[in-house]
């Protein structure tokens, strides 16, 4: 075989099987630096339609985890791909830079602002710390492969960003969204703050849940309303049950409620029934009358432990409205009042109303004119002047005012329930609901909210669930909170009156002045400011506000702060891309913030991932120990590997990872490798302007190659421009190891290896897997990144310096649909030779066969079938891989054949007794022929010392 082995077009590339893309990779990111790929991508687009994607901001503290990386990767994903279609598709990333994340870790270092450190100093102290963790990030982003403008990122603790933040902030103001009020909100007893919606979580809690007795006043006025009276007074043919004669005075009549947060008992102003829902008056125990929602007469009685009960009374909730009750442990009367609010699932179907701390208790407070009584101080204990509870804390008042309701005979009945209620998204901790004096957005004000709810329904949803999401919250939010009482933000910068708390009449001309300070010395320009440079004589009759934004609200405003000012970038971006979780969070605010400037959505597209957790549908936690690290994945597989799983994953629903999903991906990823070697080493020797073959000029089985190519690149393009990545996952998977590896590149071998080097069957193969690679490496570019670029510099021809520098492939010919061997045609061959294959798979089981160049096939077919065959000519054997096929009619008598799964096929495959010919493996007769090579073929001395053989079809 020595002397052959030249004669043979072995595969010959420089580019490696073994990928070694932890030690590659950082190579192929310094080279796309030295390009200045980025810079040249725009200059490239500068003619070209826009597609914008905003960058929601990461929080800029700790590494980045495998959320972060997913969300990062997709979103390269989505730009590569709107570049490949020929769009300039500008990326600015941003990090998210003020908040308490922030203040925490830096009071771990500096100690709390204005005790061991100055605020001033402090803020600095955070800057800092905020833009080391930012580098941290960065670094890690570029490393994922993720191209984009990260020296020129947009940062919210940018001095320009924190001024157009206050810019946003005047514009909503003067359009009549923003009021200042006493309202409930979440507040976090550890952030000393209040919080967002989307900073607050639910989680499983147990607590105390006690039934009180809130004692009837007016007994007369009560009984009249129910239709009770002695029966003295009773009136022939009353149905009401006579009153019991041991009901004298007020203290054997109440009305029970039911609550799992005593400590606001004394804060207490009402106790709300359902209006239209029936409730009845027991005698319990003929000690005492007790009224119930009707349909938790059962399960109350049963908390009670009550079995002699009967029912005096029925009346509808709103019957009772004004029965004056008294507190249970205060020296004060409380109304009954009326709520739809009040639901039957649990309690006694009346309930606890204290304005001070729950949004129902507010809105029902404010409907009545009820006292906001509240007596919880920021830190969370009763404040000086509070009877019984002055100085205790919340958390620990519970037993002191069950030992209170003892005392007063209230308590009813105490049990412990476990429930979900709300905690801290960053301390894990409980919140309490608290009225304080903060600022809002109003929501029905100015109509905000209906104006969003119609900015939702001109938004594309993906997944369509989305828009369902969105709107349920948006409809039924409270208004929005955006002051914080913490050091760490963007102030919002009002003059308020010091005897009115009214903002100055001139508000907005001042937030400007202020603004332009901020623009020149950052959020310290506001917090230094002294009053009199911009009010003057009025300084004394204001006094500055030092709450600052939620940091939602600054993240929220980055439509105006980065796609209104960025010359690269528009209004309203082409799409917004985040986790599930930020439909209540930053999708949120920058439709409610963009609505309330601008009458207008800030996105025409949203799209939403899942979360990571792991093969148990757990979320990593380092407490699990089921953390993976991007970095780690990055070390032993590359980010390539990491960037394949991104991709492969449906991310409408939890995404699931651990170390056995990395390593199949990495199994996925050398099978592409793989293929796009096999395709770069057959191209040794070819110089597409010299060897390109005319389309027309193919052997028609190449036809087939490049139009299979084309049509999967059409699925491939509509998928990218869907973000369905999973989709396009497995048409590259599939393409790659069915349509090229199991069929197409199994069969060109013999032609590629064994015609002439310079043969028009060769160059036509060439020219098809020329052709292929083109495509491939664009498909592989959005997802493989660094594998792509790579791939690139192996391909022979000119090119420029990137593949992220061209757009989809277009030299990929048209098979049409009426030629002699069309699609359809060659996929008929595709069932002919599985068929072939499966019985010489089992031949090769029972011991006759080895490989099947050792065997022969004959095909028995019905006339139609026949007539397809025997359109390939001699040329059928090399489509089979046998030494020799025979193609018959098939008639009654066949002789030991196999039926098949394709209709009108039969098949017989046996040994061949001929010898091998040495240099292409076949077994024929007329090895032998040429006495000057008596170990090859007839058809290898054409092509190593003729003119060569002619191929036509395969």
């Amino acid at each position: 075989m020595t002397e052959y082995k030249n004669t043979l077009n072995l595969p010959k590339t420089d580019f490696p099987m073994k990928a070694n893309l932890a030690q590659r990779e950082p190579d192929i990111l310094k080279k796309w630096e030295s390009l200045h790929l980025y810079q040249k991508l725009r200059e490239q687009g500068e003619t070209k339609p826009r597609y914008i994607l905003h960058d929601g901001p990461p929080y800029a503290n700790a590494h980045i985890h495998m959320g972060t990386a997913v969300n990062k990767i997709l979103k390269d994903i989505v730009v590569k791909s709107k570049t490949l279609s020929g769009f300039d598709a500008p990326y600015v990333p941003g990090w998210d830079c003020h908040g308490l994340p922030i203040e925490l870790n830096v009071e771990k270092k500096v100690g709390k602002p204005n005790q061991k450190i100055s605020a001033t100093a402090f803020r600095k102290a955070c800057r800092d710390y905020a833009a080391s963790q930012i580098d941290i990030q960065r670094s890690e982003f570029k490393r994922l492969g993720v191209l984009g403008d990260w020296e020129h990122p947009y940062l919210t603790m940018d001095f320009t960003f924190e001024a157009n933040i206050v810019r946003s902030l005047a514009k909503i103001i003067q359009n009549g969204h923003v009021q200042k009020g006493a309202k409930p909100v979440h507040w976090c007893l550890d952030c000393s703050s209040a919080l967002a919606e989307a900073e607050v979580e639910y989680q499983d809690k147990t607590s105390v849940a006690i039934d009180v007795r809130f004692k009837v006043v007016d007994t007369d006025n009560f009984f009249t309303k129910l239709r009770l009276f002695p029966s003295q007074v009773r009136q022939p043919g009353d149905e009401t049950a006579e009153l019991p004669s041991w009901v004298v005075n007020e203290e054997a009549v109440s009305i029970p409620i039911w609550t799992t947060t005593p400590w606001t008992l004394p804060a207490n102003q009402a106790v709300a029934l359902n209006p239209n829902h029936n409730y009845v008056l027991l005698e319990c125990d003929g000690k005492e009358c007790l009224l119930i929602a009707e349909s938790l007469v059962e399960q109350t009685m049963q908390r009670y432990a009550i079995t002699n009960y009967r029912m005096l009374a029925k009346v509808q909730g709103k019957t009772l409205e004004g029965i004056q009750l008294q507190h249970p442990f205060y020296e004060r009367q409380v109304p009954v009042v009326l709520g739809e609010h009040v639901t039957f699932d649990a309690g006694t179907g009346a309930v606890h109303t204290a304005p001070a701390h729950g949004v129902d208790d507010y809105i029902i407070g404010k409907q009545y004119h009820l006292a906001m009584d509240n007596p919880v101080g920021d830190d969370g204990c009763f404040v000086a002047g509070t009877p019984l509870f002055a100085g205790q804390h919340v958390t620990k008042v519970n037993d002191l005012i069950i030992e209170e309701l003892k005392l007063h005979a209230a308590l009813l009945h105490l049990a412990k329930v476990t429930h979900s209620y709300p905690h801290c998204w960053r301390h894990k901790t409980a919140l309490i609901f608290r009225a304080t004096p903060q600022w809002f957005i109003s929501l029905d004000k100015n109509h905000l909210r209906a104006k969003a709810l119609e900015a939702i329904q001109r938004v594309k949803w993906i997944p369509e669930w989305g828009e369902k999401r969105i709107t349920g919250m948006i409809a039924n939010r409270p208004d929005w909170c955006i002051s914080r009482q913490r050091t760490w933000g963007v102030p919002i910068a009002l003059f308020l009156h010091k005897a009115t708390g009214e903002m100055h009449p001139n508000s907005i001309a001042l937030m400007e002045e202020v603004a332009k300070r901020i623009e020149q010395h950052g959020v310290d320009a506001w917090f230094n400011l002294d009053e009199k440079e911009l009010l003057g004589a009025e300084a004394s009759d204001y006094r500055k506000c030092h709450d600052i934004l939620d940091v939602w609200f600054e993240s929220g405003v980055s439509h105006e702060c980065v796609l209104q000012t960025r010359p690269e970038l528009g209004f309203p971006a082409d799409l917004y891309l985040e986790g599930s979780d930020q439909h209540r969070g930053w999708f949120h605010s920058a439709l409610l913030t963009s609505v309330a400037m601008n009458n207008q959505e800030p996105y025409k597209a949203v799209l939403t991932h899942g979360y990571v957790i792991d093969i148990e549908g757990r979320k990593m936690s380092k407490s699990l120990g089921n953390v993976i690290a991007p970095e780690a994945i990055i070390q032993s597989l590359g980010a390539d590997v990491l960037r394949l799983w991104v991709a492969s994953i449906d991310y409408r629903g939890d995404i699931f990872v651990s170390d056995e999903i990395l390593t199949r991906t990495s199994e996925t990823y050398r099978r592409l490798r793989n293929t796009a070697r096999f395709l770069l080493a057959n191209l040794a020797g070819f110089d597409p302007e010299k060897h390109l073959v005319p389309s027309e000029k193919m052997l028609a089985l190449d036809c087939w190659a490049v139009d299979k190519a084309r049509l999967v690149q059409q699925e491939i393009i509509q998928a990218y421009d869907t973000c369905q990545f999973h989709v396009i996952y497995q048409k590259i998977h599939q393409f790659c190891s069915v349509d090229m590896g199991s069929f197409y590149l199994d069969i060109i071998k013999d032609r590629q290896y064994t015609t002439q080097a310079d043969s028009l069957a060769r160059r036509s193969t060439q020219t098809a897997l020329f052709h292929i690679i083109e495509a491939l490496v664009r498909w592989f570019a959005p997802i493989l990144s660094f594998t792509a670029e790579e791939i690139w510099q192996h391909i022979p021809g000119k090119r420029n310096e990137s593949v992220f520098l061209n757009t989809w492939y277009t030299g990929l010919a048209t098979l049409a649909d009426d030629a002699l061997m069309n699609q359809g045609y060659w996929e008929k061959l595709r069932l002919v030779r599985d068929a072939v294959n499966k019985e010489l798979e089992n031949q090769r089981h029972a011991g006759k066969l080895g490989a099947p160049l050792e065997g022969a096939a004959y095909l028995y077919c019905d006339p139609a079938l026949k007539a397809q065959l025997d359109k390939l000519e001699n040329e059928l054997r090399f489509v089979l891989i046998t030494s020799r096929a025979e193609v018959h009619l098939a008639n009654s008598h066949l002789p030991e054949v196999v039926a098949t799964e394709v209709p009108g096929l039969w098949i017989r495959v046996e040994p061949v007794s001929d010898t091998k010919c040495e240099r292409c493996w076949h077994r024929r007769a007329d090895i032998g022929k040429n006495s000057q090579h008596p170990t090859l073929c007839v058809r290898c001395v054409e092509n190593v010392e003729g003119k060569g053989e002619e191929r036509r079809y395969a």
